[in-house]
């Protein structure tokens, strides 16, 4: 069975660089921090009080008000991200095929702020009395079946659970079911809306945050000596995955070709990715794999990197051991330094990031390196591209995203030739 050829023809976002995929993208190249004091809650009483929110998000913009009750905000993010990803691929969907459209979107947590506030509600009215939407705002299936409710997609439809690399295995699974020829388009990515009490504070009592409530936009420094933990982000990124030949068809402008994906698992500890980079080390190698490439075919790696003082040492010595030499001739960036980190919905925003840095011949760059580690492994001779975006011919790009519990995954993207 020859494999079929899959493009992106669509992308939306929004995130705390920006509401749409095109103003991210602007404040990443300009080095732009999303990272603010936190709004959504009173957070004095937590060791973090910032984090990267999406700033003057008004649901009414987007939809009705009595609709988004009805939505946790994750849902919310995902639905906004897939408007703006299907009228970017010129897509009118009532032409199509909808038996062969599907949806599947990754959450690494769901509707984490709907449970919260049923809890917080249940708590202060000492009776059984729940909403009956609080099942089905929770759950993180629900921004796919609204996706595909919406639009009356019924191909492939579900969610991906993989903590932090949930979007990537979103974007990997979309990937295989086209190129197996069991759909024609898929819409995938993921989203995520974890500032919340519960979010801000479990993560807290694992000294996972940055606690530099002084500079909140300068907190997150992959690969600085004083890195200190990550930024907690939200947001969503929604990307429209097309069989080669249908998107030719229709006369759709394509932004890049997936070349391929990988995934592995660390097999190691519950939070923390393996000392040696193991699992990353093979995430990568599985994905180059099954692009048919040699590491020498990669320019850019937009990094796991996210400000961690164990993992961040531990992806630079996987990709100076599946790289070797050419590990000196290749970009590598970190945007979470300027998104903070969305979770379940990093994947997305990074693929979408590689996505772009590939159709611009542009890196994003690492921001706010302060001060170089005296751990020899993050060897500064390799190319960072810190704190100002890089012009270079960027062909193809990885993008790495592992996830609490070991789950890793990978996706090569490169220009599309026809």
């Amino acid at each position: 069975m020859r494999l079929k050829r899959v493009v992106v023809t669509g992308l939306g976002a929004i995130t705390p660089l920006g509401h749409t995929i095109s103003e991210t993208w602007e404040s990443m190249i300009n080095g732009v921090s999303g990272a603010r004091p936190i709004t959504q809650f009173d957070a004095t009483k937590f060791k973090t009080k910032f984090a990267c929110e999406v700033k003057g998000f008004d649901v009414s913009q987007y939809m009705d008000r009595k609709e988004s009750r009805k939505l946790d905000r994750f849902t919310q993010f995902a639905l906004v991200s897939a408007d703006q990803a299907i009228i970017d691929a010129g897509l009118e969907l009532d032409k199509e095929n909808k038996d062969r459209i599907g949806v599947i979107f990754g959450s690494g947590i769901g509707g984490i702020f709907t449970f919260q506030e049923e809890v917080r509600a249940y708590n202060e009215n000492l009776g059984p009395k729940f909403n009956p939407f609080f099942i089905p705002k929770m759950i993180v299936d629900i921004a796919a079946g609204h996706i595909s409710m919406k639009y009356g997609l019924r191909g492939p439809n579900f969610a991906t659970v993989s903590a932090c690399a949930s979007s990537t295995n979103a974007i990997s699974d979309a990937f295989n079911y086209i190129r197996l020829g069991k759909a024609n388009i898929i819409l995938t990515g993921g989203s995520e809306a974890a500032v919340a009490i519960v979010g801000i504070g479990g993560f807290n009592s694992m000294n996972a945050l940055s606690t530099r409530n002084d500079s909140p936009e300068t907190a997150s420094r992959p690969f600085s000596l004083s890195r200190d933990g990550f930024v907690l982000g939200e947001g969503g990124a929604c990307l429209i995955l097309e069989e080669l030949d249908y998107a030719l068809a229709r006369g759709a402008k394509i932004y890049a070709e997936i070349a391929g994906t990988g995934m592995s698992a660390d097999a190691y500890h519950l939070t923390a990715s393996h000392p040696e980079g193991i699992g990353a080390k093979l995430v990568m190698m599985n994905a180059l794999e099954d692009a048919e490439m040699k590491p020498a075919d990669i320019d850019y790696i937009n990094v796991h990197g996210t400000a961690t003082p164990v993992g961040d040492v531990s992806e630079i010595k996987a990709i100076k051991d599946v790289f070797g030499d050419h590990a000196y001739q290749l970009n590598i960036s970190s945007t979470k330094s300027m998104t903070g980190h969305l979770l379940g919905a990093a994947g997305a925003v990074e693929a979408a990031a590689s996505i772009l840095a590939v159709q611009n011949d542009m890196v994003p760059p690492t921001i706010n390196f302060m001060e170089g580690d005296e751990d020899p492994d993050i060897d500064y001779k390799l190319n960072f591209t810190f704190n100002k975006a890089q012009k270079r011919i960027v062909s193809v790009a990885l993008s790495n995203t592992f996830g609490f519990g070991g789950h890793n995954a990978s996706v090569i993207v490169k220009k599309f030739i026809k």
